[in-house]
């Protein structure tokens, strides 16, 4: 994949250099990263221009940012062959599986109670849910990734620009081949259809991407703690360390923290 070939004219990358995969057996391509930061501006342009180009823009985060190899991403520590397509899966049985999980007592446990366990996830118990309502859809939902790339940024000054040929952001992480979630399942292509759906749902947009997290853009978060409930089981499901080893004991704490909040930040042990 050549990016400036695919660029509308007049569009000038910087610097930047094609990664080939290091674990995979093909030699897969799957991504195009800079050699530097990435320039505040950039990502908002590139991100207007996906339509033409067919290359979703990624904010790129490192393991240690300021180490040679740039892990995973510049040391090629990738594996698109592995992962399969987020069309093969539907994000609400994957949530219902994942939810069922994560919430079930474990009587060999040695980190939390049966007690403890269930109160995590009160006050739904071990019984999913189901989805949170969909909100009415926000016009705005691109120009509130573009805010949010630039305070991205600003908070992580060492980012790089990723470039992956993917029809949307939920797909890139696939095609990236990246496998921050590997500890709970090492196919992407799970992740990335539930991020698919709320591309769908929530118009988020997928911004920035590290070793083990994940930065999305919100256009239409809860605005009600009944709403932001739903929402905060479905991210207990998604990623469970988000609030196992967050800053929120259980899904009513961290609920309050997704009211009006126009980004979602994910992180797997």
């Amino acid at each position: 994949m050549n990016p400036e070939s695919r660029l509308p004219h007049g569009t000038a990358l910087p610097p930047g250099h094609m990664i080939t995969s290091e674990i995979g057996d093909a030699g897969a391509q799957p991504l195009w990263l800079s050699d530097a930061p990435a320039a505040p501006d950039l990502w908002p342009r590139l991100r207007a221009e996906h339509a033409t180009s067919g290359l979703w823009p990624l904010l790129l985060d490192a393991l240690d940012p300021h180490h040679a190899d740039f892990r995973p991403w510049g040391c090629g520590e990738l594996w698109p062959e592995r992962m399969s397509s987020p069309a093969d899966h539907s994000a609400k049985d994957l949530l219902a599986r994942w939810w069922q999980d994560y919430s079930t007592v474990d009587e060999d446990d040695d980190q939390l109670t049966a007690d403890e366990r269930l109160a995590v996830t009160a006050p739904f118990g071990q019984a999913w849910p189901g989805q949170a309502p969909a909100p009415t859809p926000s016009p705005h939902a691109d120009e509130i990734a573009d805010q949010y790339a630039r305070a991205f940024l600003t908070q992580n000054p060492h980012a790089r620009l990723g470039l992956v040929a993917a029809p949307r952001g939920a797909d890139a992480l696939a095609t990236a081949g990246w496998m921050g979630p590997a500890n709970y399942d090492n196919d992407t292509g799970t992740f990335a259809a539930v991020v698919r759906d709320w591309e769908d749902r929530f118009g988020v947009r997928v911004v920035g991407v590290g070793f083990s997290t994940l930065h999305l853009s919100v256009a239409t978060p809860p605005s009600r703690l009944e709403d932001a409930l739903a929402v905060a089981a479905e991210h207990f499901a998604f990623c469970p360390d988000n609030i196992w080893q967050g800053r929120h004991p259980d899904l009513a704490s961290y609920a309050e923290g997704l009211i009006d909040l126009n980004s979602w930040d994910f992180w797997w042990d």
